[in-house]
C-alpha cells in the first residue's frame, strides 16, 4: 500500500469530519500515562475506529482503543506506510519513534509517553499514548513559566542525546498535571550531527549531578553489549547509531553543559511551531 493508498482510504473514513474535529484533549477518552499497565494495552487493545491527524508531515492518526482492563483509551498511530521518503533517514521512522522513548524509560526520565510497535488498519508502526494537552501551550509559551525549567532543560537534555533533528515547539505538551513531553521523535539517533531544535534558551547550563549520574548509567549498559536492559533501544537503531549515541554521552559526560547554538549548519526547525 502507497501513502496515497492511505491518504485516499484516511479521507474517505474522515469524509464527515472537519479540521475542526481535529482531537487534542480531554474529550478523548486517555489512560494513565503512569499506569504500567498501558504498554501492554497499547499492544493488545482493539482498534475501534482511527482519524487522520490532518498537517502532518507523514500520515498520523488517532486511534480510539478499546482494553478489558483499562477500558477505553486513545493512541497515536504512525504506519510505517505513511512515511514519506527522506534524504538522509532511512525508512522506518517509526522504529525511533519506539527508540526515543526507550532511551527516555532506561534514563528513567519519563519524557516522551509510552510507544510501542504494533500493527494497526494501515500494517505495522508505532502506537504511543495519547496525552490530553492545550496544543496552544507550546514551547514559545512554556518557556515562559519559570516553574516549568527545569522540565525543559531535561528536555534539551534528552534531544542532544537523541540528536533530534526535528523539535519544533508544538512537539511539547504540558499534560494537565503540569508535566511536560516530547512527542515525533522519529527524526532522531542519526550517526552524524543533526540537531535542529527550537529549545536553546538554556545554553550554558550545568546538567545536575543526578542527571549525569543517569546518562552515565545509560552509557554503561550501552556499551555492554550483552545486557539485555538496553537491548529494546539497540535494536531499534543501528550499531553506528549505538556508537554515536555513545559518543554523546561521554560528551556530556566530560562536559555536562547545554551547548551554545551552532553555527555550522541550520540548527532550529522549520517551521518552528
Amino acid at each position: 500500500m502507497t501513502t496515497d493508498n492511505i491518504r485516499d482510504d484516511a479521507l474517505d473514513d474522515a469524509q464527515d469530519e472537519t479540521q475542526d474535529d481535529e482531537p487534542h484533549g480531554a474529550a478523548l477518552p486517555a489512560w494513565d500515562p503512569g499506569d504500567p499497565r498501558a504498554e501492554d494495552a497499547l499492544r493488545e487493545a482493539e482498534i475501534r475506529e482511527i482519524q487522520l491527524v490532518y498537517n502532518s508531515s507523514n500520515y498520523v492518526f488517532m486511534a480510539r482503543l478499546a482494553h478489558p482492563e483499562l477500558g477505553e483509551g486513545t493512541g497515536v498511530y504512525k504506519p510505517r506506510r505513511g512515511e514519506q521518503p527522506l534524504r538522509d533517514f532511512p525508512d522506518g521512522l517509526y522504529e525511533r519513534e519506539i527508540a526515543a522513548f526507550e532511551l527516555s524509560r532506561l534514563l528513567g526520565w519519563g519524557l516522551v509517553p509510552t510507544t510501542v510497535e504494533r500493527a494497526g488498519p494501515h500494517g505495522v508502526g508505532s502506537m504511543q499514548l495519547f496525552i490530553p494537552h492545550d496544543p496552544r501551550e507550546h514551547y514559545f509559551v512554556l518557556r515562559e513559566h519559570d516553574d516549568l525549567d527545569e522540565q525543559l532543560v531535561r528536555v534539551a537534555v534528552f534531544d542532544l542525546l537523541a540528536n533530534n533533528a526535528d523539535r519544533k515547539a508544538g512537539h511539547l505538551l504540558l499534560d494537565v498535571g503540569g508535566h511536560v513531553w516530547g512527542i515525533d521523535n522519529g527524526l532522531c539517533f542519526h550517526a552524524q550531527r543533526k540537531l535542529r531544535t527550537v529549545i536553546w534558551d538554556y545554553a550554558g547550563t550545568e546538567l545536575p549531578r543526578a542527571w549525569v549520574a543517569d546518562i552515565a548509567r545509560v552509557h554503561a549498559l550501552l556499551a555492554a553489549d550483552d545486557d539485555t536492559s538496553a537491548g529494546a533501544l539497540r535494536t531499534r537503531i543501528a550499531a553506528r547509531e549505538v556508537a554515536a549515541l555513545l559518543r554523546r554521552c561521554e560528551a556530556l559526560l566530560e562536559h555536562p553543559v547545554l551547548p551554545e547554538m551552532y553555527t555550522d549548519y541550520r540548527c532550529v526547525p522549520w517551521p518552528m511551531i
